[in-house]
């Protein structure tokens, strides 16, 4: 697809003469090269630098199995992207076929040049898209890899609610800890009341037979009424 682009970049030149000085049409068409590994090389989406450090913060996710929980949800909605955009990669597809085929019968002058401008819009968003898919499949890969470094056994994995009690007390814990006379009453009113909530709920181990229901279901199918 490299030379889709390189061909659709340079495709493009002469008409770039209405948009562009001599000057800079002669330095972009040297640059076409460049440009097209610029193209190739742009970052898309975030590197696992940056999905470490900052999508799960340490202070957003203070334990393992709240990072593992968070990768999950990345993962998940990086696959409904690639879903989507599976979708609009065919329509496109359909979209060049008919395309090729106007620019091959039409007779209109003013038809055909529309049309094939259309197809090379359509070439270069075919180019695109594939370069998303690419990168939206590296970012699933991602966090598979990161769901298996924080699942190491010590946490459920099959219920989320089992490890947000211990989670957010601590998340809300460090929140806690910043709020100072600059804060606002209704961010010092909104933390403190979650983080005693957090506290009361888990003092009270009202959600202890919510977990105990749960596990008996999954082992052992719905329980007899």
């Amino acid at each position: 697809m490299k030379k889709d682009v390189k061909e659709v970049i340079q495709g493009e030149e002469p008409h770039l003469n209405n948009l562009l000085t001599q000057e800079d049409l002669s330095s972009f068409k040297g640059m076409v090269d460049e440009l097209r590994d610029t193209w190739t090389k742009k970052q898309m989406f975030r590197t696992e630098t940056e999905a470490r450090f900052s999508v799960l913060q340490d202070n957003r996710y203070p334990t393992k199995a709240s990072k593992y929980w968070q990768c999950v949800r990345e993962q998940s909605s990086y696959l409904d992207n690639l879903m989507t955009l599976s979708f609009d990669y065919r329509r496109n597809e359909a979209k060049i076929k008919w395309l090729e085929g106007k620019v091959e019968k039409e007779e209109d002058e003013y038809k055909k040049t529309k049309y094939k401008i259309d197809l090379d819009e359509a070439i270069f968003g075919k180019a695109s898209m594939e370069k998303v898919a690419k990168h939206r499949m590296r970012e699933i890969k991602m966090w598979s890899k990161l769901k298996g470094e924080f699942n190491d056994g010590s946490f459920n994995d099959k219920d989320v609610n089992q490890h947000q009690l211990e989670s957010y007390g601590m998340q809300y814990h460090e929140k806690a800890k910043s709020l100072n006379a600059n804060s606002s009453e209704a961010e010092v009113f909104n933390v403190m009341g979650q983080l005693q909530s957090l506290q009361r709920i888990k003092k009270s181990g009202e959600l202890e037979s919510s977990y105990t229901e749960k596990e008996q279901i999954e082992q052992h199918g719905k329980p007899k009424v």
